[in-house]
């Protein structure tokens, strides 16, 4: 990418240090790490966040996470790489990045509720806002 257009960080330290106190509160959660991340790379995928997209593969690879997983992911839908479990979480990524014209339908949250916790939805839920946020910044100011 391009020099950083401003330095936000630095610039809004409060506003970001949240951002990360989030990041740092849900590594410490009970929802599966591996999940998060595969969450984050879906997201940052959609939302075309080069920075993003090379973090969370990088981490997604060093869990064991196998190539082929990472490499059918943009297609996970139809791919038998992702359980149930996963493609639940994945569709919801999905609908929440795409708010603006899903709404977050009762058919996308529905199966969330068959596969997880009320806490790991609440997560769940949070790391998607969280990683959009995040890519937003970095593609907003060219990080």
């Amino acid at each position: 990418m391009t020099d950083l257009r401003l330095p936000y960080s630095e610039l809004s330290p409060e506003a970001y240090n949240g951002l990360v106190q989030t990041s740092q509160a849900l590594e410490r959660s009970a929802t599966d790490k591996s999940l998060l991340e595969l969450v984050y790379l879906r997201v940052s995928q959609i939302n075309g966040c080069a920075f993003c997209l090379e973090m969370h593969s990088k981490a997604l690879r060093k869990t064991g996470t196998d190539q082929s997983k990472l490499d059918a992911l943009a297609g996970w839908h139809i791919s038998p790489h992702f359980s149930a479990k996963e493609k639940a979480a994945l569709a919801w990524a999905e609908s929440l990045t795409h708010i603006s014209t899903t709404h977050a339908g009762d058919d996308v949250y529905q199966p969330m509720l068959e596969h997880f916790s009320a806490q790991e939805i609440s997560d769940l839920t949070f790391a998607i806002s969280l990683m959009n946020a995040f890519n937003r910044l970095a593609i907003a100011m060219r990080m």
